[in-house]
């Protein structure tokens, strides 16, 4: 990973578009087609649903190249990603050779590669059991079609390469949500809302088949509940329809005792039953996705994050529709949650396991991100229930008020609050998770402001003289872990993922809660992963990164929190922060 001053691989235009002299990766998702392209001659494609189709090389494009959303722009020709249906055009180049996937998931059975054929037409065709591959030499145009089916494959043919252009023209210009900023916001912007607006899947019929975590997430096929929390504050304006969508979608995966998964697995037919039988020959696999269509049974934080989504989504658009559908089940999620409350107590207790978005952490106890989740539900019921449940609405005004008391007194930490704590053991170090007290207003004013200021000076890297790394980003947890025997995986180093990763989403929350009040010192947490990405040549929002372990997924959905601020104080944000 570069540091911070040196040169940029990819230099943010006035457009908002990205210039860039070498040939860099661009992840590509669209509503079905999805993958990674290189103008110096490598495609590598899947579609959602159904797995990896495979890699097409073609003669390596002419640069210097200007990237955007789902397209890049070389001399005289580029790539570019259509929306309607899955195609995709290379200009200015030939097809050199195809090599169809022999399988749709590193998980799935090999099969013996199957053939690229010749067709009347001349086009060339590769066919597996899980979908169709088709590409099609025009002159210097080089179209490539994907599909479930042939049938899909070939109405994705007949776009012509002119309507592809507009279509990816098009995208690009809806991505463009903040026109009036310097280039490096309005860039960051356009790639947050693209991270966003491509999570939209859809099915080979056209219906809605998910908000995507990123690109990385896709086989099997699914959709989560706090990816898709954190990724449709961006879309409750933008497309205000898919949010209540994904609530119905998610709804399925509630059970009627208020428990949920991680995710709820969206595949097509092939891809799941192909699933299913793998998790059933692994039983630790069977143990971990128990249950029919789930990916990782029994979330902690998934439930909560379900009446978060109605009640964000009643806010933005005065839909109550999915309150009143779905208020059994938000029932239900409010006395699971109340059975891990200790007798008289209002914040629940989780226990000992990974299962929430810190995966890799055994947190139990009073756990401050998830009791920010919690109070934010009781707000949600108390406002939504009046005229629902009048007696369950007072019952969560009454057990909100409890809760905020009992805050300070089990999670106060310093000039901040403890990341978790049990009777016997407090990991008291500072995330930006915890956070969620603060969006959710479960903490007294005073008592934010002073957290904030916290947060400014440990875990902005800029700030923070302690660690070695210099200014790269935001540090999620400082200082690391404690306790070894609760870190697994990636989080056992300092600095790795969930212990001092900069997570994008993250960032943007803490960006958000500053602009919420009012504070100046907004824009380095919403640009400086930004500019990360920019110095490495990461054309899309990532996942996460850190200095000396590199990044996590790209296009990845909830990373589009920073934009979402932004969009929501756009005023304020083009006015410019006081502090830069």
């Amino acid at each position: 990973m570069t540091r911070h001053g040196a040169n940029l691989r990819l230099r943010p235009r006035p457009d908002g578009f990205l210039d860039a002299v070498e040939p860099l990766v661009l992840p590509i998702m669209a509503p079905r087609l999805q993958g990674y392209a290189s103008p110096d001659g490598r495609l590598e494609l899947s579609l959602w649903g159904a797995g990896r189709l495979g890699i097409i090389r073609f003669e390596a494009l002419e640069g210097p190249f200007v990237y955007g959303p789902n397209r890049i722009v070389s001399k005289g020709g580029g790539i570019f990603a259509a929306t309607s249906r899955p195609a995709l055009l290379i200009r200015r180049s030939r097809l050199k050779r195809i090599h169809p996937a022999r399988s749709p998931a590193p998980w799935w059975m090999k099969i013996d590669a199957p053939k690229v054929v010749t067709e009347a037409s001349g086009l060339k065709a590769a066919v597996m059991p899980w979908g169709v591959l088709k590409v099609c030499q025009i002159g210097d145009d080089l179209i490539i079609a994907a599909g479930g089916h042939r049938a899909e494959a070939k109405a994705a043919l007949e776009l012509s390469p002119e309507e592809i252009i507009a279509e990816a023209d098009a995208y690009a210009r809806r991505c463009d949500g903040l026109p009036g900023a310097d280039p490096e916001m309005r860039s960051m912007v356009m790639q947050g809302l693209h991270a966003a607006l491509s999570s939209i899947r859809r099915h080979e019929d056209g219906s809605f088949a998910g908000l995507a975590a990123g690109l990385a997430y896709s086989a099997p096929a699914r959709t989560y509940f706090r990816d898709g929390y954190w990724t449709l504050q961006a879309l409750l304006t933008l497309a205000p329809e898919v949010v209540a969508e994904e609530i119905e979608l998610l709804s399925h995966g509630v059970h009627p005792d208020g428990e949920a998964p991680s995710a709820v697995i969206v595949a097509d037919p092939v891809q799941a039953k192909a699933w299913r039988e793998k998790v059933k020959a692994a039983p630790h696999m069977a143990k971990e996705h128990a249950k029919g269509r789930e990916w990782w049974s029994d979330h902690f934080d998934s439930p909560l994050f379900f009446i978060l989504m109605i009640g964000d989504y009643e806010r933005a658009t005065g839909d109550r529709g999915p309150a009143d559908q779905h208020w059994n089940l938000i029932k239900a999620i409010f006395e699971r949650y109340r059975g891990f409350c200790a007798p008289g107590e209002a914040l629940p207790l989780k226990p000992r396991h990974d299962r929430d978005w810190a995966d890799n952490v055994f947190r139990e106890g009073y756990v401050a991100y998830n009791i920010g989740l919690w109070i934010g539900c009781l707000d949600v019921i108390a406002r939504l229930g009046d005229a629902l449940d009048p007696m369950l609405a007072r019952e969560a005004a009454a057990l909100g008020l409890l809760a905020r008391i009992e805050v300070e007194g089990k999670l106060t930490a310093g000039p901040a609050y403890a990341d978790y704590a049990t009777e016997t053991f407090t990991e008291d170090h500072l995330t930006l998770d915890s956070l969620t007290l603060l969006r959710n207003d479960a903490v007294p004013e005073g008592r934010a402001q002073i957290a904030l200021e916290a947060v400014r000076t440990t875990l902005e890297s800029r700030a923070n003289k302690a660690q070695p790394w210099g200014d790269w980003g935001m540090i999620c947890a400082y200082p690391p872990f404690k306790r070894r025997r609760d870190v697994r995986a990636k989080t056992a180093f300092a600095f790795r993922y969930h212990n001092g990763a900069d997570w994008p989403y993250l960032s943007g929350l803490y960006g958000w809660e500053r602009l919420r009040r009012g504070l100046p010192g907004w824009r380095y947490p919403l640009t400086r992963w930004w500019r990360t990405s920019l110095e490495n040549g990461w054309a899309g929002a990532v996942e996460y990164f850190s200095p000396p372990f590199g990044r996590g997924s790209l296009l990845q959905g909830w990373s589009a929190m920073p934009a979402a601020a932004v969009m929501a104080y756009a005023s304020t944000v083009l006015a410019g922060d006081p502090e830069d």
